[in-house]
């Protein structure tokens, strides 16, 4: 009976030694680990970690473990136990979208199962906390315009989300993207913002205890956010961007501020020649992030439009906001100002992406390139720049070609207290209406546009502009831009032969006008230069065939635009306007790199000298130790 007894025993042991892939299910050890390797049953959103299990043995062969959230069908992460071991541990795996069940719901608390070969081997506990959501605002405007979103009250609170709008105080970081308020003052660059976003988003991780954030964007905050997210992150933290109207390849809606020297250099970076050629030529890579668009499309007529195709939100075009790939885009007939408050735009577009479950966060590659081109039909009119005192009044003079089809004009006025008068080419006083003209009228002085107006089919010639101040004009007087945007007749191609360039190199423009099908003669045309430093120079081109041209050598690095405006006349004598934008960034050149090249190759030739003296004086004094 005994030997049975211990047979029996033997038997039994020899059987567990090795455990089959049907492990039980309350045999086998979870174990959640941080990226630091510590064991933890809590996290956030997001956060980076491991899954390690451990089997009551072990087993024969190299077996596959899966690990699977509880009403997740896809497997957040596997690992393999080796022939012969007990154990495995999962390479290291962001926990996104853990916090969120379907339809939205909220799961502070996840379950995680393990399976091996269909058996259930094991589960796990785990408390879960949901990622931050970061705000970053767009150009002329602060941290207030996602008041609606913060707070008990705010958009996010009512799905238990915490917000940090850049600039609002609760951590370090405030961007400099221009004020109504000091307009002439310097703004900081789209990099320097960068910089800044990031010492924000690294104090909120760390707040938090978040790794990872949402990015929602507005505007110029989404060409700071995708710089972020290209040059200065230096850890995978951002789970996915969400853009409300980002011009992606700029506003033409800018050129009147910037011809005032307003809100620069970010104003000059908003430009379609800078966002087109610089900018999406050079910031290209996602890093995986996601990218979603909300864009504005209030304006579906070009005729109510007055400085972007159609449908646009007044400012960003449509065409714009969906210039380079993205995951997925929204339209919502708003205004650009709008985007940001509208409780619409949050309950039918962010708050959805905002609550993305486990499984849609799958690294996105980097483009191989932009969809397409934005639409080329439209020219411009050179901006027209004046300051008005108190009781002044002023005449501007923009001339129609033949064979525009439409005639839009944009006024921007500092004090958004001006009155006009239009005179068409007939002579004749002109009364603005809503319906014939697509007047828009624009109080936020947060906008660009402050008023626009519409021609269709206007007939050629001069046509003057009266700006008259009103008894709302402030004692400082109002400073003035107006230009108009022309669908149709002449075009003014104008190009340079390359747009990034080293210090001690020249650029050469040309510039060529077109007549629609008529013979057309320039006859003069200027090239305002605008430096890095603010300053700005006005050049004459010079005729070279057919075109005009000129060559012009940069002194220092950084971003220079070119607004390159041309007049001209046709055989019937009709007087032709225009005017392009151009913009090229100098970076620094071979010979500054052989002065850096030359200093590192002297400061090491006196650093091996030192080393010799030294060792010439140890040797001196170990040769006299030893006499």
């Amino acid at each position: 009976m005994q030997k049975k007894a211990v047979l029996f025993i033997l038997t039994f042991l020899l059987m567990t030694s090795t455990l089959p892939a049907q492990a039980q299910d309350d045999q086998s050890t979870l174990k959640l680990l941080d990226r630091h390797g510590n064991e933890t049953s809590a996290i956030v959103d997001g956060n980076a970690v491991r899954l390690n299990i451990k089997l009551p043995g072990r087993v024969d062969d190299d077996t596959t473990v899966t690990f699977f959230l509880d009403g997740v069908s896809k497997p957040v992460s596997s690992c393999t136990v080796s022939s012969n071991e007990d154990s495995c541990m999962t390479q290291p795996f962001y926990a996104l979208g853990w916090y969120w069940a379907t339809a939205g719901a909220q799961a502070p608390t996840r379950t995680v199962r393990a399976k091996m070969d269909g058996q259930a081997q094991g589960s796990l506990e785990v408390g879960v906390s949901p990622r931050p959501v970061v705000m970053v605002h767009g150009f002329i405007s602060n941290w207030q315009t996602w008041e609606k979103y913060l707070g008990p009250n705010g958009y996010l609170a009512s799905i238990g989300l915490e917000g940090f709008a850049v600039g609002d105080g609760q951590v370090p970081g405030l961007l400099n993207t221009g004020s109504i308020d000091k307009p002439k003052q310097r703004t900081n660059t789209i990099a320097q913002n960068a910089e800044i976003l990031k010492q924000y988003i690294d104090a909120v991780l760390k707040k938090t205890g978040a790794e990872k954030v949402d990015l929602l964007v507005h505007s110029m905050g989404g060409m700071i956010s995708r710089y972020y997210v290209d040059r200065v992150m230096s850890t995978d933290n951002v789970a996915q961007i969400i853009f409300l109207g980002t011009p992606m390849s700029g506003s033409s809606c800018v050129y009147p501020l910037a011809a005032l020297g307003y809100m620069t250099p970010a104003s000059l970076e908003i430009q379609p020649a800078y966002m087109i050629n610089i900018f999406n030529k050079q910031i290209v890579h996602r890093q995986g992030v996601g990218f979603h668009m909300v864009a504005g499309t209030v304006l579906v007529e070009p005729l109510t439009s007055p400085c972007a195709n159609t449908p646009s939100d007044t400012v960003v075009a449509l065409d714009s906001a969906t210039f380079i790939p993205l995951d997925d885009v929204k339209r919502i007939p708003l205004s650009h100002g709008d985007l940001t408050g509208d409780a619409n735009v949050f309950q039918n577009a962010v708050r959805n992406l905002l609550q993305l479950p486990p499984g849609s966060f799958e690294p996105r590659p980097d483009p191989v390139s932009v969809i397409h081109e934005p639409g080329t039909e439209e020219q411009f009119s050179r901006a027209y720049t004046g300051h008005l005192a108190p009781g002044q009044s002023d005449k501007v003079t923009i001339n129609i070609d033949p064979n525009v089809r439409l005639a839009n004009f944009n006024l921007y006025d500092s004090s958004r207290s001006l009155e006009i008068e239009v005179q068409g080419a007939s002579g004749n006083t002109i009364q603005l209406d809503a319906q014939r003209n697509g007047m828009l009228k624009l109080d936020d002085p947060d906008t660009m546009i402050y008023l626009g107006y519409g021609f269709p089919r206007p007939q050629p010639g001069t046509w003057v502009v009266t700006l008259k101040t009103t008894s709302k004009t402030p004692s400082q007087g109002a400073d003035y831009a107006i230009n108009a945007r022309f669908v149709g007749g002449a075009r003014l191609d104008v190009t340079t032969d390359q747009t990034i360039l080293s210090l001690g190199k020249s650029v050469t423009m040309n510039a060529l006008l077109l007549g629609d099908g008529l013979n057309v003669t320039i006859d003069s045309a200027e090239a305002i230069i605008r430096r890095p430093d603010g300053t700005s120079e006005t050049l004459e081109l010079t005729i070279n065939g057919d075109q005009y041209s000129l060559t012009y050598k940069p002194a220092a690095r950084g971003l220079y635009t070119i607004e390159v405006n041309a007049t001209g006349h046709t055989d019937t004598g009709t007087t032709i306007d225009r005017a392009a934008n151009l913009s090229f960034e100098v970076e620094a050149g071979q010979l500054q790199g052989n002065r850096t090249f030359s200093l590192w190759v002297n400061m090491i030739a006196l650093a091996m000298f030192v080393v010799a003296l030294i060792i010439v004086l140890i040797l001196k004094q170990y040769i006299k130790n030893v006499k």
